[in-house]
């Protein structure tokens, strides 16, 4: 398979990471759309949230509990966005379940 982020998650290819343990890697965006803009994903191939089931929602729960400790680190206190894209349209560019974790700016709804 010819998945970026699987490359990232085996180590193929190097990330600026913010996290890692056996099933997540979390690692910062090199197209920022905002001062703080990291990507979470799972380490085993997830196409999208259109592939998530039984097997796959417990990684999928530990990527918001992991959220959740990088808030807390980064001091993220005003407040964040949490954000997945499924399918091209939606502007999901890597067919890989992935997560953005945004802040450090004002968000609008619905966005642009």
């Amino acid at each position: 398979m010819d998945c970026l982020f699987c490359k990232i998650a085996n180590g193929e290819i190097p990330s600026n990471k913010a996290y890692e343990d056996e099933d997540v890697i979390a690692f910062y965006d090199l197209n920022p759309q905002a001062p703080t803009h990291i990507l979470l994903i799972p380490k085993k191939h997830i196409g999208s949230a259109r592939d998530i089931d039984a097997s796959s929602s417990k990684v999928v729960a530990h990527i918001f509990e992991v959220i959740a400790k990088l808030a807390t680190e980064l001091r993220l206190e005003d407040g964040f966005r949490v954000v997945t894209n499924c399918g091209e349209s939606a502007g999901q560019s890597v067919q890989h379940l992935h997560f953005h974790l945004l802040s450090g700016r004002a968000f609008s709804w619905p966005p642009g």
